[in-house]
């Protein structure tokens, strides 16, 4: 697991507008009209629907998509009952989670009341508001109570989460472990050790699913929940054995399945030996399990182990499932969130880890083969095709069950809904950065001794993302990294004038001058030029001590460009290099070159801008559809920069005359597809979405970027380098902390797919 310290969760959470979600307008706001048709007096005509016909709120409202997350802060996480305020970031990452993951948007909602009659009053009054309501760290016993009152006095879905959520992926996991072990569910031998909210709800579905009452043994802290105690609640009186056994060692012997929501280190070795033939052991406390994962599968060889931890196979994660069932419930208009509807998650989640996984999940995980077995009884949470399996289930079962107000009648479109809503590209960044972890590289960066840069050095180390290399004066980055509470513990520092490595600078002027001698360049020139970090740290990568390289550039300065083309130079089929920005909006992603590099644009510049382009949008998994941007439409105007602009879309279509593109073009035909094909029905871009915008200049590029990213449009990763023969990044060294993380994500992979497949892409 990449390491998370105090000061880099901090970070985090205050960067730029503190805390992790906002509120974003869905329609046009900017005129009086759309400001009398939003509210008054407007506003007047779906408010007279709706209160005639109250399911029109979800016609004319957000409340099908609006999902609430609220808890009273009496069980957060690991950390007790520290009040509702203190568990307000927590509740602002569910609601991210929801968000990212299926498209739902959610108020976080911490309410300052631990009676759980007053709690529940004010729960029940909030139900106009919301389709759904997640209740979330409310602790036993009377998160149970506050649950089946809720479901009972609501009509929309309501689920207390940490009952629930590991319920039923630890059902599905167990399902798969079952069938893998060859063991039938209703003979199985169950020991559950911790006996709150989640493991009871844990064992309640499991015996839906066929687990025996008579084979379940119980332990809290006290040991077997047995008949003869006489102090406990009804949800531990519910599971007392009246078995003569007293400790957990005793209940394991002979077990098929051990489930833990305990704490860790309460399960030894022996205990696992002492286990039936082929055992599964569920070791779900966190952040530590209840046997450490090498001291469990050193135990025995015949067992199946899992974890909610994401460094180990076979995590029980919650996200696996909560965003999708509140997405198929809320889609059909469920009433609750019944056990029909959780069964249906269970083994639509269960059956998905038996279908062969996809390219994407492979090279996310880096796992080629990754396939069902010991390893793998659960989907992994990046698996894109959780959203069209679990939400179509649950919606199935809540219409089966009878509680679906809105029956979804084509599931096909409903299917197609679900691709638009998330697809791959909302996913984008988390799947570079766990590519990156699987193998990472040794990153230099340049301009460490500035705040962002060596935040975003040790950010980047702590998340596993790259193994970073700081040029400049150890004392002074030292200092700087302690003035910030940055901990750059074990990142390799460089000083280029005071080098460990006695003879590196010598060699790199010798292999620097030896490549420039016919451009005039000598060996005591390039001597003093290795004094200079962006010399020095390109000349690292080239010649692989190191794997990429992120050069910090500061306002208008074009230096570390000029000495990457010195350098590692640009590749043969290419005089030019450039960059890249990935915009990822609402609307869908969107690649913008070129965003830093080329001053002046002549027709041959132009020409390679637009051939990286399209061989970065491959690249990145996405087939490019490009607009060549102009402020001419189609050869309207005979001045010479869309002159420019039209001769190289002529030669585009010489080249390669399969490929969607055309212009020039003005940019609001580029986006909006109905309009151009209305206006120029011959263009070569007919019905077609464009995602690439190819600008006739630097000034236009990265001004229509930074004005998107300004008003809000989407999140940016970039500029990324197209064309360099060696990773060599630039970022402006005042960048936000986090884009500086991003680009070296990219950085990394490029790394990694360089010296896997060398240039061979090119063409």
């Amino acid at each position: 697991m990449s390491k998370v310290t105090k000061e880099l969760a901090l970070e985090y959470h205050r960067e730029g507008k503190p805390g992790k979600i906002e509120v974003v307008p869905t329609v046009p706001y900017s005129s009086q009209q759309d400001l009398a048709l939003a509210y008054s007096p407007g506003v007047a005509y779906p408010c007279k629907e709706i209160e005639n016909n109250p399911t029109d709120a979800y016609e004319y409202t957000n409340k099908g998509n609006l999902v609430a997350v609220i808890s009273n802060g009496t069980a957060v996480l690991g950390l007790g009952d520290i009040g509702a305020l203190a568990g307000k970031p927590v509740m602002e990452g569910k609601a991210l989670l929801f968000k990212i993951f299926a498209g739902l948007d959610c108020f976080d909602i911490e309410v300052n009341e631990k009676d759980p009659e007053k709690f529940i009053s004010i729960v029940k009054a909030l139900e106009p508001t919301f389709g759904g309501i997640n209740l979330e760290d409310i602790k036993a016993p009377e998160c149970f109570e506050i649950e089946k009152r809720l479901k009972e006095e609501c009509s929309i879905p309501v689920m207390h989460d940490d009952q629930h959520g590991t319920a039923i992926i630890s059902a599905a996991g167990l399902l798969n472990a079952l069938e893998i072990q060859k063991k039938d569910i209703d003979k199985i031998r169950l020991v559950v050790n911790g006996a709150g909210a989640a493991a009871v709800s844990c064992t309640r579905l499991y015996m839906a699913l066929g687990v025996k009452r008579e084979n379940i043994v119980m332990c809290d802290s006290k040991g077997v929940i047995s008949t003869r105690r006489t102090d406990l609640n009804p949800q531990k009186a519910e599971f007392a054995t009246d078995r003569p056994i007293n400790t957990l060692a005793e209940a394991m012997e002979g077990a098929d399945v051990f489930l833990g929501l305990s704490v860790k280190d309460v399960v030894t070795s022996q205990m696992v030996q002492s286990m039936a033939e082929r055992p599964v052991v569920f070791a779900l406390a966190n952040p530590d399990p209840e046997i450490a994962y090498d001291a469990a599968m050193s135990s025995r060889s015949d067992l199946i182990f899992a974890t909610g931890r994401s460094d180990y196979p076979n995590q029980i994660n919650n996200v696996l499932g909560f965003p999708y069932i509140f997405r198929g419930a809320l889609d059909c208009g469920a009433t609750q969130i019944n056990e029909t509807m959780k069964l249906a998650a269970v083994r639509a989640i269960a059956d998905l880890a038996k279908e062969p996984v996809p390219s994407v999940v492979n090279s996310a995980y880096d796992m080629a083969g990754l396939h069902f077995g010991c390893d793998y009884i659960l989907p992994k949470p990046l698996d894109p095709r959780l959203i069209t399996t679990v939400a179509p289930a649950v919606a199935r079962g809540a219409m089966e069950s009878g509680v679906a107000k809105r029956p979804i009648t084509d599931w096909d479109a409903y299917n197609d809904k679900l691709r638009h809503l998330m697809g791959h590209d909302s996913k984008l960044m988390r799947r570079f950065t766990e590519e990156a972890r699987l193998n990472p590289k040794r990153v230099v960066f340049g301009e460490a001794n500035t705040d962002s840069m060596l935040r975003a050095a040790a950010t980047a180390y702590h998340e596993g993302i790259c193994i970073p290399v700081l040029l400049g004066n150890e004392e002074m980055i030292e200092k700087r990294a302690a003035r910030l509470g940055v901990d750059i513990d074990g990142i390799e520092i460089v000083n280029l004038r005071h080098d460990r490595e006695a003879d590196r600078r010598a060699r790199y002027a010798a292999y620097f001058a030896d490549k420039g001698q016919r451009d005039g360049v000598t060996y005591f020139e390039a001597l003093e030029l290795m004094f200079d970090r962006n010399y020095f740290g390109m000349m690292m990568v080239e010649t692989g001590d190191a794997d990429a390289m992120l050069a910090g550039t500061y306002s208008g300065s074009h230096t570390p460009a000029e000495i990457a083309r010195k350098v590692v130079g640009i590749r043969p089929s290419y005089e030019h290099f450039a960059t890249m920005h990935i915009l990822n909006t609402k609307h869908g992603v969107y690649f913008l070159a070129d965003t830093m590099i080329n001053n002046t644009i002549d027709e041959r510049t132009l020409f390679d801008i637009t051939r990286l382009a399209r061989n970065g949008v491959e690249y990145f998994a996405h087939k490019p559809v490009m607009a060549m941007v102009s402020y001419s439409n189609f050869g309207s105007s005979k001045e010479a920069e869309p002159g420019i602009v039209h001769a190289v879309v002529e030669k585009m279509h010489q080249l390669y005359p399969e490929l969607p593109i055309d212009g020039e073009m003005q940019a609001h035909y580029a986006i909006d597809g109905a309009m151009r094909d209305k206006s120029f029905p011959f263009n070569k871009l007919a019905g077609k979405s464009v995602n690439t915008l190819i600008f006739p200049n630097l000034s236009a590029a990265n001004t229509a970027y930074k004005l998107m990213l300004s008003m809000g449009v989407g999140e940016a990763i970039g500029p990324i380098q197209m064309g360099l023969n060696k990773p060599v990044h630039f970022i402006n060294v005042d960048s936000p902390v986090r884009d500086i993380v991003n680009l070296t994500t990219v950085a990394a992979i490029d790394a990694a797919v360089l010296q896997k497949f060398g240039n061979d892409h090119d063409n």
